[in-house]
């Protein structure tokens, strides 16, 4: 529980505690500094605690932002300060100065709340002050003040305004037009019942799941059923987020189910519809891998560019001629709709999945999702590399360990690293890395199964990785590196599966290539919530990508082609063990631990 400590004389006909307790504070009343300042020290070291004026006059969802939510140690609207226990040190100093300066008076003119935040400020703590737009959160000082105030939260429907904030500010045309308009209500409703954003991820994940197994069945029915009840699994993935910000429900543990079960549940609906298509007779499991290959290494783009510019200065990552233009484009409103939609974001992706998935054969839904990702890939790719050869600015330390986490490097790649010394300048390190994969990809697509060509590309590929993360990824297109390296991986690993010919090594890679897209998803998620990548010693017990790149070939040259197959699944599993038993007791370990909240709005792709 937690508590609120209400400051000067209450105001007759005021709502303020009912509204304090409604939002789960236990309410105690200090009249003066030396009083709050007593209250404070008496409230348990692991509860959150707020200052609020008597005199506060807003809406109860201005009162909510400012002083529930989980994601800042203090925070702060017009009349009312926050800690939770990391700010409480800093919340008992400040308010200990006010009673030294106040001398214990009652608080009659100024907010001592107000006042508290001042002090803050002035000792360098962060506090979080929301957006609260039509709002209003005021200490009056006076009857007509107050009058005034009152009449301007009438004015406005404090319900109306936390329904539509609940909906992201930016997303995709198919989920702002088709799914929010309705799904916010069904997260009221989630709300209302006091069920959790975590509860709905994990429905939506299930009816996924159930999805994939109907695509399974091969049947008209089949998938008919599988179609619906995907677009019905979106609308329960966008409603936990609504959910999550109707209700300030955000957690650690929350971000990273949200955004794992999203790649769990595609993926595995890309499995369900192979295996439907193979009860056909048509073996589409070369299409399912390379959706699966394609839209991780879109994702690997999104996130490696992203971290890459993460830190800059104030505009000096848009300080190009292409930014420019963006920025234009984004004054007329239908073409932000286009762009939005031609980069196929997950609402129309999974939309577009549904329908072919209903009304035609897997292999067509496999083929345009190919081209519909291949050309919205290239569109994103270009945008952002016209961005960066024109940056002018060099990138942090932290944005260069970032790529590097990124690029997941094993034991091989950084000894070869440390022996080649400087490494290369500029552009020399991406397309290195480009053409090093190209190398390895074309030398197992190209020759037959079984021969030591692939090893041979395979060895090339892992001197030329070492070569690029020879020195520190700043330079312009080094962001580049992380995407390379994982087409290079996976394309490998379905190229070489395709080369077997032999019925059950296309699921194989399947499974090896999403443990490890597991692998590289995690240590995203553990960049974005400050966590570091994951431990060293599990990026070397996997291999590192040129590792495990060099170790399938490798089996593909001593191997048959049935013993390979059996090869690929026994290292799926035992990737997918270490790495799924290593996560999740980091996240539920942060969890528990106390980490700070976070709330990941989700991907654009």
């Amino acid at each position: 529980m937690s508590t609120a400590i209400v400051t000067g004389q209450p105001v007759p006909g005021s709502s303020l505690e009912n509204d304090l307790r409604s939002l789960g504070f236990e309410v105690r009343v200090a009249a003066d500094a030396a009083d709050a300042g007593t209250l404070l020290a008496a409230v348990p070291a692991g509860r959150r605690v707020a200052l609020v004026d008597a005199r506060f006059v807003g809406h109860p969802h201005a009162l909510r932002l400012g002083l529930t939510d989980p994601r800042f140690p203090l925070a702060a609207v017009t009349g009312a300060v926050t800690a939770q226990p990391a700010g409480r040190e800093a919340l008992t100093r400040a308010l200990a100065r006010q009673t030294t300066a106040g001398g214990g008076t009652a608080v009659a003119v100024d907010s001592l709340a107000d006042r508290v935040v001042t002090a803050l400020d002035a000792e360098g703590d962060a506090v979080y002050r929301p957006e609260l737009g039509s709002l209003v959160a005021t200490v009056p000082t006076d009857p007509q003040t107050r009058n005034e105030a009152r009449q301007a939260v009438a004015a406005v429907d404090d319900e109306a305004v936390r329904l539509k904030s609940a909906v992201k500010a930016r997303d995709g045309f198919f989920t702002t037009f088709f799914i929010s308009p309705y799904s916010r209500y069904l997260a009221r409703w989630c709300a209302r019942r006091g069920l959790t954003p975590n509860q709905v991820t994990t429905a939506s994940l299930l009816t996924a799941l159930i999805a994939a197994g109907c695509a399974a069945t091969g049947t008209r029915g089949g998938f008919v059923a599988a179609g619906l009840l995907l677009i019905l699994s979106f609308v329960l993935d966008c409603t936990d987020g609504q959910l999550a910000r109707y209700s300030l429900q955000y957690s650690t543990l929350g971000a990273w189910l949200d955004a794992t079960f999203d790649r769990a549940k595609e993926y595995a609906y890309y499995a369900g519809l192979a295996l439907g298509a193979a009860r056909g007779g048509d073996d589409v499991w070369a299409l399912a891998l390379g959706a699966m290959i394609l839209q991780t290494c879109r994702h690997v783009v999104d996130f490696a560019f992203n971290e890459a510019n993460a830190g800059d200065p104030a505009g000096t990552a848009n300080t190009s001629p292409t930014a420019a233009l963006s920025d234009r484009l984004d004054g007329v409103g239908w073409t932000v709709w286009l762009r939005r939609m031609i980069v196929l974001p997950i609402g129309e992706r999974w939309a577009m999945i549904a329908v072919l998935t209903a009304v035609t054969t897997p292999r067509i839904t496999f083929c345009v999702l190919l081209v519909g990702c291949a050309f919205a890939a290239a569109y994103t790719t270009a945008g952002r590399v016209l961005r960066s050869v024109t940056r002018r600015t060099r990138r942090t330390d932290r944005a260069a360990q970032a790529l590097a986490d990124l690029a997941d490097s094993g034991p091989l790649a950084q000894v070869l690293a440390r022996t080649v010394g400087r490494g290369l300048p500029g552009l020399a390190v991406p397309a290195l890395a480009l053409a090093g994969g190209a190398v390895a990809v074309c030398a197992a697509a190209l020759s037959d199964f079984g021969g030591p060509l692939p090893v041979a590309g395979a060895v090339v590929y892992a001197i030329a990785s070492a070569l690029a993360v020879a020195r520190p990824l700043k330079g312009a297109l080094d962001w580049l590196v992380p995407p390379f390296f994982r087409a290079a991986e996976y394309g490998t690993v379905l190229a070489l599966a395709w080369k077997a010919e032999v019925n059950g090594a296309l699921p194989a890679a399947f499974g090896l290539v999403s443990a490890v897209a597991y692998h590289h998803y995690d240590t995203v998620y553990r960049i974005r919530g400050n966590a570091g990548a994951p431990p060293a010693w599990l990026v070397r017990a996997i291999g590192g990508h040129e590792g495990r790149t060099l170790l399938v070939t490798v089996l593909a040259a001593l191997l048959t082609a049935a013993q390979f197959k059996v090869a690929l699944t026994v290292l799926a599993v035992a990737v997918a063990l270490l790495v799924l038993a290593e996560s999740i007791r980091f996240w539920v370990a942060s969890h528990l631990g106390g980490a700070p909240a976070v709330h990941d709005e989700g991907e654009p792709a």
